[in-house]
């Protein structure tokens, strides 16, 4: 097989999100934005739904029109972007909660959708999405009096406890929302970890869902194994890849593998992460190629059919950080080349 074979745990998604949902007692929900943060929306969210999720928040009412075709009637359907121009037959036809973000949406969805249900999101200081106090002031008693199912804010430091803006973010959400009447949501993953002050009426962990940090006690839900395309003898001072970035003192093997950055094996973490065959850590050795990585494989007896560089030895968060990026990004980044094999998938 010339692609490479990405094993996805959807019982481990399941674990996860219980786990984080026993730290609160409140409603938990999912966030499967970016198709299932890239692991696939339909079969993450019937998973999860197996698991006891009853809402769901996803980026955009096309995510949402997904996600309602993979999960039937029933599910809350939440969605980040609000109620943008265009949306309105999606929001009506699927079902969906927009996420209110500004006084203009609050008047689309109002005028073109009156009895459908809505709602909130507030800037608590992010400066990202989400109407900003004076706004809200001015329009609260109007949205209150309508089907308002949800305020919601988003920390921007939860994955720093210590960062003086989560405080600052619970202050003014706190203040914007005193007295209202329905549920209220201020916590991802991070904010789940802050404590129970931060928890409100709804938690939405996303990232943590995935195996992803801030979420140190989460189980692995990937294993991405790469197969050997060819392995040779490199001399001393010879050179590996482009821009000949590596070279060798003493004599080794280098193994080529079957994925680079048009796989989302980002380019900057050439010369600077692992792969793995079993127990033993591979170094990469020179440039990620479009579609090739070189590994220095000189301490291996005999090299495997297939290296890992995800699973139990490396996170996403670990070659994020060979990548000086977010695991985030390496998750929503895994390419389409690769054959997908689920656990825990029932459909």
């Amino acid at each position: 097989m010339g692609t490479g074979l990405l094993d996805i745990d959807l019982d481990a998604v399941a674990a996860n999100w219980a786990a984080l949902d026993a730290k609160t007692a409140v409603e938990t929900a999912a966030v499967v934005k970016a198709d299932g943060y890239g692991l696939d929306i339909a079969k993450v969210a019937r998973r999860l739904a197996r698991a006891g999720v009853r809402r769901y928040f996803v980026a955009t009412a096309e995510e949402g029109v997904t996600l309602r075709a993979a999960l039937g009637a029933g599910p809350e359907i939440n969605v980040f972007s609000g109620h943008m121009a265009g949306d309105c037959d999606m929001i009506r036809d699927a079902g969906l909660i927009p996420m209110l973000n500004s006084a203009e949406q609050a008047r689309r969805h109002r005028q073109a959708l009156p009895d459908a249900a809505y709602g909130v999101q507030l800037d608590s200081g992010m400066n990202r999405l989400g109407m900003e106090p004076a706004d809200w002031a001015a329009l609260r008693d109007d949205l209150e009096a309508g089907p308002l199912a949800l305020i919601m804010s988003h920390l921007a430091c939860s994955d720093a406890p210590g960062h003086p803006q989560n405080a600052a973010q619970l202050a003014s959400f706190s203040a914007m929302t005193d007295g209202v009447s329905v549920p209220r949501s201020l916590s991802a993953t991070g904010g789940i970890l802050l404590g129970p002050e931060f928890h409100f009426e709804l938690c939405r962990p996303g990232i943590g869902l995935y195996g992803g940090a801030p979420f140190v006690d989460a189980r692995p839900v990937l294993r991405l194994s790469l197969p050997v395309i060819q392995v040779r003898d490199v001399a001393p001072g010879e050179t590996v890849g482009y821009g000949a970035t590596w070279g060798t003192e003493r004599p080794a093997r280098i193994a080529t593998l079957a994925a680079g950055y048009a796989d989302g094996l980002i380019r900057k973490m050439g010369n600077r992460a692992n792969l793995w065959a079993g127990n033993i850590a591979c170094p990469l050795a020179g440039r990620v190629s479009m579609d090739l990585l070189t590994v220095d494989v000189s301490q291996l007896d005999e090299v495997p059919e297939h290296l890992d560089i995800l699973g139990p030895h490396q996170s996403v968060d670990d070659v994020a950080d060979a990548a000086e990026t977010i695991g985030y990004e390496i998750l929503t980044s895994l390419g389409s080349r690769y054959t997908r094999q689920y656990r825990g998938d029932a459909s």
